[in-house]
């Protein structure tokens, strides 16, 4: 009892430790100059419709996935909310470590545009407070990493968000290694839906969220300024 009390004092501490170091990145943008994704995309499917039903099929078939322990554990760490978690699954299809020590300038470019297009999620969240699957079930979160999460929106996904934005700019900064890169993840997003932390209709809009999200970056000095700088670091230490 005393080792299970521990172990949970500790991601608490981590996981504050994680929201407080996020949430001292400057941002590119502000959430009032980021496009209004409330306005941007179509309402989550409706119940009893075929897109619902289709939700309810995915789900099932996610939790039939959890038998796997591969794919389980690849879930596992898909659901860790932070930046080095999310980076050291995307630096293996990359083909180099990202890290704020060993790629500080790749580092800055990524945890800045997460931070930024972090927050065009709030809104719809709020908005349309989705119940998420597991709830909707009255099952028990598969993940400790989700159970946080209950009581929030599902719709669209934050951690879909994180990583398909991600990988837009990973594949900026090394085109030779997209596919790898969007292949994984992709898998970050349908780990939410083994872990019914998400429906699909949730990862499949966010994708098209994020998209939204990079081509506003792109607008921004800053932004293109710092992918110049990853771009020629990652030159340096690969050649």
């Amino acid at each position: 009892m005393r080792r299970f009390v521990s172990f949970v004092l500790i991601s608490i501490v981590c996981l504050w430790s994680a929201f407080a170091q996020e949430n001292s990145v400057q941002t590119y943008f502000s959430a009032e100059q980021l496009p209004d994704l409330i306005q941007c995309l179509p309402a989550p499917p409706a119940k009893g419709s075929a897109a619902f039903r289709y939700d309810i099929q995915r789900y099932k078939w996610g939790k039939a996935q959890r038998n796997n322990p591969e794919r389980a554990a690849m879930a596992r760490r898909d659901a860790v909310w932070s930046y080095e978690a999310l980076l050291a699954e995307l630096s293996v299809p990359f083909g180099l470590e990202i890290s704020a020590e060993s790629t500080p300038e790749l580092w800055k470019l990524v945890t800045t545009s997460l931070a930024t297009t972090d927050q065009m999620r709030v809104a719809p969240k709020a908005f349309y407070n989705r119940t998420r699957p597991f709830v909707y079930f009255k099952e028990k979160a598969f993940l400790e990493d989700d159970a946080q999460f209950s009581g929030e929106g599902s719709y669209p996904s934050g951690h879909t968000m994180r990583s398909w934005t991600a990988a837009l700019i990973l594949s900026e900064v090394n085109p030779a290694a997209a596919e790898a890169i969007y292949a994984r993840a992709w898998e970050c997003g349908i780990s939410r839906v083994i872990s019914g932390a998400h429906w699909q209709s949730d990862v499949d809009v966010t994708r098209l969220a994020a998209s939204i999200g990079y081509s506003r970056l792109q607008t921004n000095e800053k932004f293109r300024a710092q992918m110049e700088l990853a771009r020629n670091e990652f030159i340096r230490l690969t050649q």
